[in-house]
């Protein structure tokens, strides 16, 4: 069964920078499209980026974070990762790594939270 592991949240100052990863099983991660989505508190999933499955054409940001976040993996270590720099406290949120782009199927999310 699939099974999405995330890690890397914290408490970071604004400005400040994360990086979060999650560790992929029980799929055929090599030829999977993989996303990150959050949940702050009361609010609904929040789409942040999708890479392909060869990290090339195809990878994208939502507007909120692009040029802040970046989305990298390795496919050989089933890992997808999520590097965030320049926080704002509007990023506080549950981050969760997905197999799509609605945050269905998901891990039990890593909590980050900027103050």
């Amino acid at each position: 069964h699939v099974q999405l592991v995330e890690s890397g949240g914290g408490l970071v100052q604004p400005g400040g920078s994360l990086r979060l990863s999650c560790a992929a099983s029980g799929f055929t991660f090599g030829i999977s499209w993989m996303s990150w989505v959050r949940q702050a508190p009361g609010k609904d999933f929040e789409w942040i980026s999708t890479i392909s499955p060869t990290s090339g054409p195809g990878t994208r940001y939502a507007d909120s974070v692009k040029g802040r976040f970046t989305i990298s993996r390795d496919n050989a270590k089933h890992t997808v990762d999520l590097h965030l720099s320049s926080l704002k406290t509007e990023d506080t949120a549950m981050y969760y790594c997905s197999t799509d782009r609605s945050g269905n199927v998901r891990g039990q999310g890593t909590q980050v939270t900027v103050s």
